[in-house]
């Protein structure tokens, strides 16, 4: 399989976005709405042009890596500025083939290289924990709230960089888009059934499940 990582181009617009519409659909509830994301990211203030990545199979595209500013925020007014990135998508006849890997691979160094301290995203910890990405828990990281979601991940860049102070993560706004906009926007696409599938209970449980700062202690027997 030939898999050409490079940067995506105007061109390749509808079709990242057709792209995000066939990985999610039905994923996480009935329907999705990740390919909107995708559209409206591109002309949002907080978009990284630089940090947006394709993937190619035999010229066919089949993945897509899109990165927005984001912030640490501190108890004493620290501020932070460091990376997120989503949405992550592989075409379903493409998954688990080391694609995604390579999208964030490829993208994780050249945000190593910009100086930035760490990413921070909300994603399924079976997906990002073999890339190095630990709960914000172990490294002091809440969200807006103080608390430490299951799906809140963060990865180290800058050695050392945490562990000395609490913070909190802001994302960008761009993620609190109105679902009535994005339900207006899917209807430029092909009409798809929608449908229940087990993953969405699954979902369901992520976003409400957090972790404590209390540690268990296991005692050997």
């Amino acid at each position: 399989m030939n898999v050409t990582i490079r940067p995506e181009r105007d061109e390749d617009h509808f079709r990242v976005e057709a792209l995000a519409r066939d990985a999610f659909w039905n994923l996480y509830y009935p329907g999705c709405d990740e390919h909107y994301l995708c559209h409206i990211l591109r002309s949002h203030p907080d978009f990284i042009a630089e940090l947006d990545y394709v993937a190619e199979v035999d010229g066919r595209l089949v993945g897509s890596i899109m990165y927005s500013k984001a912030e640490l925020l501190g108890a004493e007014g620290e501020k932070v500025d460091i990376v997120s990135f989503g949405p992550l998508c592989v075409h379903p006849e493409f998954q688990r083939k080391g694609i995604g890997t390579a999208l964030v691979g490829r993208t994780v160094e050249l945000v190593r290289n910009m100086a930035i301290p760490a990413i921070a995203i909300y994603g399924d910890p079976h997906n990002y924990c073999k890339h190095g990405f630990r709960n914000g828990l172990d490294h002091d990281v809440g969200d807006l709230d103080g608390e430490h979601p299951l799906g809140l991940l963060v990865l180290e860049l800058e050695q050392g960089f945490f562990g000395k102070r609490e913070w909190k993560l802001r994302q960008s706004e761009v993620f609190k888009f109105d679902p009535a906009d994005a339900e207006e926007f899917d209807k430029r696409f092909p009409d798809r059934e929608k449908k229940w599938r087990y993953s969405q209970e699954l979902f369901k449980m992520q976003i409400r499940a957090f972790l404590r700062k209390e540690r268990l202690s296991i005692a050997s027997t």
